[in-house]
């Protein structure tokens, strides 16, 4: 099914100098009330910050849904790992229901390894996640 949806606001991050901090993050609102934060590359101590500002700029909104589709990460680490854990905690705080869309093994070993998986609600697809449940 092809994405109709009109892109609300679009932040890519640049390489740094070693040229492998790289980031893209995407966001699209399919729905009225639902946001979609598309993230691609590599999720670490020098990208995670990217991340954080964009997911609580849109928990900030007013959105009633925020799903993070992380099958585009290539990497995952702990500063990442925590970045995913404030975003949740900030959604709660707001009211806003976070998801998660990833079928990624980089992405949900260390989830997994870090004892988080419980702590989120993880679908298969963007659309599964976008479902009204």
């Amino acid at each position: 099914m092809p994405d109709t949806s009109e892109p609300m606001a679009e932040r890519t991050a640049t390489p740094g100098a070693e040229g492998d901090d790289q980031i893209t993050i995407s966001t699209t609102s399919p729905a009225e009330g639902q946001v979609v934060i598309e993230v691609g590359g590599e999720v670490d101590m020098l990208t995670s910050p990217q991340l954080r500002r964009v997911a609580l700029d849109q928990l900030a909104g007013g959105a009633e849904l925020v799903v993070l589709g992380l099958d585009g990460v290539t990497f995952l680490g702990t500063s990442g790992l925590a970045v995913l854990i404030e975003v949740r905690e900030a959604a709660h705080v707001a009211g806003v229901e976070l998801r998660l869309a990833c079928t990624q093994r980089r992405v949900l070993r260390p989830l997994a390894i870090a004892g988080l998986v419980p702590l989120f609600d993880i679908h298969d697809t963007l659309e599964l996640a976008l479902a009204r449940t």
